[in-house]
Formats: C-alpha cells, structure tokens, sequence
C-alpha cells in the first residue's frame, strides 16, 4: 500500500475535506493528513490519521515517516517552508491561482503596495514571498481540480463525485439555489436581484441565497424581499450557512444559478474562472447532482453548466424538468478509480 501525506495549513479545508471522503475507500492508498488548527477544526474526520501541523512542524513532522508522495493544498503562504519541502519530497502542489502560480518576483514586488499592505510585507519578510515561483517550479506536479484548466503542465486531480443522497419528493414550486457567499466582489448579485425583480410570471418559484449575506448585499435583500409579489419569494441568511442548511437547500434544488464574475484578483493578480482559475459552483454542482447556470462568458464544455439565456426564468422551468446522469461520470467509484491511477501516475514519475 503506497503512503501519501497530504497537507492543508492554509486555506481550503473543502478540498481537504473533498479528498478525505473520497479516499476513504481507496485499498491502494493509505494518507495522512497535517492540518493546522483551523483547517482541523473546519474538516470532519471519519477515522483517518491527522495530524496538527504548522510551518514551523511540517519539515521535521515528515522525516518521521517515509511517503511515496507529498501533497500540499495550498500555497498561497508559508512559501520558504514549501520550497524546503519541493526540494526534499516527491510533492505534487494543487494550484487554485495559475497566474498567481507563475507571477515573477517583479511582479509580486508592485503588488504588495496595492491592498492589505501590512500582511503582505509580513509575507514578504516572514514568510519568503518571492518563493512563490520556486514552489511551483520545483514541485515534481502541479494539479489543477477543474479538467478543463488541465494542461501539458497541470494535471488534473479527479476529487468531486456525486452523491447518493436519499430521492427526494419533487418540489411543487420552482426552487433556484444560488451556492456562496453573497458578495459583489466575486458574483454578480445586481444583476441577480435586477433580474428576480423584473420577473413576470404567475407562477410560484424562490430562490435562495446560499451564503452569508452583510452589507449592502443584505440591505438589497432586504428592500427586496419587501418588493417582490407573493408568488416569488427569497430567503437569505445573515449568519453563516450550517453545513446542515447546505446540505438541505442543496438537495431541494431544482437548479443551481452560479453568477459568477469573469475577471477575479488574487494578491492584486488578474485571474479569469474557467480559464486561470476553477469555481467552487463546478464541485457543488458535480457533488449534488444537480444542472447549473452560468454566464454567458463562462468558458465549458461540460453537459451539466448551462449558459445563461435572456428568458432565464422559461430556462430555469426547463431545466427543472430535465435530467443529466451524474453517476454515468461522477460516480464516487469511477472518480476514485481515475484518482487512484492519477495518485500511481504521479508515484511513479
């Protein structure tokens, strides 16, 4: 049995947490997993080895064991340590930021001055920022968790699988989830709220608004669930959404509706989803089966995301009442079967 250590001191504890439940019935593969405290305290655990790690560990905790290969979550940190650990290790790095990935140390130099300029330079003298593109250099495989950002250069890392959940009785009323936080910065919520606003329809149908809501988001949620006529309504949260009321609303769905901007920032980085970068809404849609709605300009060629029309609620009806087999390609079977051949692969090179 071949031992993989896999590290997420960061940020993405939903990756961590993706990789754990598949690899659970993996009889090829036995991991361990560092986690900092707070991706620890973010994950469920189901039996599996972890260990609480953080930069000033990692290095001395794996000469303890010998691993075929290292993966790391996140590098978006840390960058002195991970370039000790590409060196040393057979390490395979997930990249969520491939223009980030690849910025040169001029670059990363004028963005420290553009936002959070305090962290930045603590980043810069602590935490050896201009690494960055040693890292990804260095390490034997870059990963990529969207197939259509894989390449010659990054190899696609198959985690996300469809869920059996429990049949569920079909919903009377059209039910639209719109999954993620509620904020301009990344979605396009006035163009949302416009739309649900100017519908004409006698029809009844809700849409939720799938993530914590604040600002002037909730103020505009506010206004208008006041506005709208009794047959359309929107529920919303101003708390963070349990993994209780996800799992609910998820499964309820009759379609996902996932407004996401083209153009994203990352450490003052250009990055463009679907192209540079991968959207949570493409695992949501994956792991609760469900068809989703994306703008026009969202680049796929995956049956299951729908581009946006002008009669957007005549599209929402349709697609409620169509099916696409998930478990045909994303059964957690065959998406453990190409991640365990993608794991030996990356063992071997």
């Amino acid at each position: 049995m071949k031992k993989i250590a896999y590290i997420e001191i960061d940020t993405h504890a939903e990756i961590a947490q993706a990789f754990m439940d598949i690899m659970k019935d993996s009889s090829d593969f036995s991991v361990d997993y560092y986690f900092s405290k707070k991706i620890k305290d973010l994950v469920e655990a189901n039996g599996e080895t972890i260990f609480l790690s953080d930069s000033s560990m990692i290095l001395e905790q794996l000469k303890l064991k010998k691993y075929d290969l290292v993966i790391i979550g996140t590098v978006h940190r840390y960058f002195n340590t991970f370039h000790a650990l590409v060196q040393k290790y057979n390490a395979s790095v997930i990249v969520h930021n491939i223009n980030f990935s690849t910025a040169s140390k001029g670059a990363l130099m004028k963005s420290i001055f553009k936002n959070d300029i305090v962290y930045r330079l603590k980043l810069c003298w602590k935490e050896g920022l201009f690494y960055t593109s040693k890292v990804y250099k260095n390490a034997g495989n870059l990963l990529v968790l969207d197939e259509e950002l894989s390449s010659d250069e990054y190899q696609f890392l198959p985690l996300f699988y469809t869920t059996n959940f429990e049949e569920q009785e079909e919903n009377k009323d059209l039910t639209v989830v719109i999954p993620g936080g509620v904020s301009q910065k990344r979605r396009d919520y006035h163009h949302v709220f416009k739309t649900i606003q100017n519908l004409k329809t006698e029809d009844k149908c809700e849409f939720i608004f799938l993530g914590k809501a604040k600002d002037s988001e909730l103020k505009q949620l506010e206004k208008l669930s006041r506005k709208l006529p009794g047959n359309i309504s929107v529920h919303y949260f101003s708390d963070r959404v349990s993994n209780h009321d996800f799992e609910k609303w998820m499964q309820k769905a009759d379609v996902l509706w996932c407004p996401i901007q083209q153009k994203a920032e990352f450490f003052s980085r250009e990055e463009t989803y679907g192209r540079t970068k991968m959207t949570g809404n493409l695992g949501d849609a994956i792991k609760y089966g469900k068809k989703a709605v994306f703008p026009k300009d969202y680049p796929s060629k995956l049956e299951f995301i729908v581009t946006e029309t002008d009669n957007i609620l005549e599209q929402f009806k349709e697609l409620k009442n169509s099916r696409f087999d998930f478990q045909k390609k994303y059964s957690k079977k065959s998406v453990l079967k190409k991640l365990e051949d993608m794991l030996s692969g990356l063992i071997s090179t």
